[in-house]
């Protein structure tokens, strides 16, 4: 029979995807088929899966970690922020369209059966299904219309596992808290809470444990105690780039602007992890440092509006100067984009229809279009040769005659384009930092393998959890799929 345990959290960023992806990898190591869902996600980060869709990354790190093929059903529905107030909708892995936070909200109740189907799908070829909630589950004033927490979790009848983090305090009250203003139908599914990113003597914690064991009726798990090694997997929420120190101790120097809507900056991960690389973000109000080596226009989720606000912190102007220095500059789908001479959005694909007057360091024209491009890459970089992989998630055709210098060839097409120069270029390929060989012909590296380091990474993260919870309770508390 196959069992279903959700993970819920009392807040955003609690650690719930770490926490999943750790046990989809001990499970895993057990013997079972475990396979991680998540009915609603919200994320600029994403990956392309095997059936030729779109899902949130952190879905795909967990069925990395479960050693299963990443597919859509694993997270249903996608939502993709393009401005303070509203989202791309993305099903079953599809673009659907753009929706004001509102509109989505009056509408969500209804995507809850293709939800169930999802789940359904995974359950009938898996053990054990591990899901995973979103945000807080203390959102009342939202549940009406749940399909990401308790609204899921009754429809489909999944006990839940709570957690709280004990990192940013008042860990006690979060937990408690979320018991006391939950509907006691929704409550009465919580089978146990879980304490993480514990830091100093968990004996210290023992009374707290206790008293959160009283409170809600339930056992209180762990703690489990802040796994630093979590740094060096993929991660979903922009906000990790806000933490990230503005300098480092690597000779070479790559800066990056904090766009507001930067999307897929995992592709900067095997760049962070190599020993001689410094990678700056560089945060709104700052310059771009004048000592970097390479700058890299990120993806976005809102190319033109980004592009504005590139413009409006100045960094156009630090861009050139770079330029001028004789430096490098790599534009990596949107930030590619945004180096051409245009962007044309005649349909209002990312907003009102219109065009922006692109950075002109690329002899190219980018038009944006409805059609959605989803697709696992090979190929291979054209300046050094070496073997590229990686994936394409962009939307738009980008034209001109620096096109007829490649980036790369993948499937024995050109891709991408060269100034005359040599010193910008542009890609629509995400990911292609993970290809080893290149990434040590570009950089000069030292031969790390950022897959082996993924890897250790979680086989690490399923030790570390299996120390401090008890596996077999958890799978006792887990309910019928």
């Amino acid at each position: 029979m196959t069992k279903a345990l959700m993970f819920m959290g009392t807040g955003s960023d609690v650690g719930k995807s770490t926490i999943v992806a750790g046990l989809c990898r001990a499970y895993a190591d057990r013997g079972l088929r475990v396979v991680p869902f998540k009915p609603q996600n919200m994320s600029n980060n994403a990956a392309v899966t095997a059936d030729g869709g779109e899902i949130g990354r952190a879905q795909a790190l967990q069925a990395r970690a479960a050693r299963r093929e990443a597919v859509t059903a694993m997270n249903p529905i996608l939502l993709k922020p393009e401005h303070e107030s509203g989202s791309q909708l993305i099903v079953r892995g599809q673009r659907i369209g753009s929706f004001s936070a509102r509109d989505y909200w009056s509408m969500r109740a209804d995507l809850l059966p293709q939800v169930l189907d999802s789940y359904r799908e995974l359950a009938r070829d898996a053990d054990l299904v591990l899901v995973e909630g979103a945000g807080s589950a203390a959102e009342v004033n939202l549940r009406s219309t749940d399909i990401a927490n308790f609204g899921f979790a009754r429809a489909a009848e999944v006990p839940v596992v709570l957690v709280g983090d004990i990192d940013r305090g008042g860990v006690i009250a979060s937990l408690v808290g979320t018991f006391a203003v939950t509907d006691p139908g929704d409550a009465a599914l919580i089978r146990a809470t879980l304490i993480n990113r514990f830091r100093g003597d968990p004996a210290l914690f023992s009374s707290g444990q206790r008293l959160i064991a009283d409170r809600t009726g339930v056992p209180c798990l762990g703690p489990v105690p802040f796994f630093a090694d979590a740094a060096k997997l993929p991660a979903e929420d922009s906000l990790v780039l806000d933490s990230l120190p503005r300098f480092s101790s690597g000779s070479y120097t790559i800066a990056v602007p904090r766009l507001p809507r930067i999307a897929n900056f995992d592709d900067l991960d095997p760049l962070r992890a190599e020993p001689n690389l410094s990678v700056v973000i560089v945060q709104p109000g700052q310059p771009l440092p004048q000592h970097a080596d390479l700058v890299i226009l990120p993806g976005s989720k809102a190319t033109r509006a980004d592009l504005a606000e590139f413009r409006a912190q100045g960094w156009d102007i630090d861009l050139s100067a770079h330029h001028r220095a004789g430096k490098p500059v790599l534009g990596i789908c949107g930030g590619f984009q945004m180096l051409g001479r245009e962007i044309d959005d005649p349909l209002g694909i990312e907003g009102e229809p219109g065009s922006s007057t692109g950075l002109g360091l690329l002899d190219v024209t980018t038009v944006l279009g409805a059609g959605k491009q989803l697709r696992v890459e090979t190929g291979t970089h054209i300046a050094t040769g070496t073997p590229l992989s990686g994936y394409h998630m962009h939307m738009g055709i980008t034209s001109g005659p620096d096109t007829s210098r490649p980036f790369a060839s993948v499937n024995g097409a050109p891709e991408g384009a060269t100034s005359a120069d040599g010193r910008v270029s542009g890609t629509y390929l995400h990911g292609l930092f993970s290809a080893d060989i290149f990434r040590q012909h570009m950089f000069h590296t030292s031969g790390m393998s950022y897959g082996a380091s993924v890897e250790s990474a979680l086989d690490g993260l399923a030790a570390h959890i299996g120390r401090h919870v008890d596996l077999d309770l958890l799978l006792r508390l887990a309910g019928p799929a």
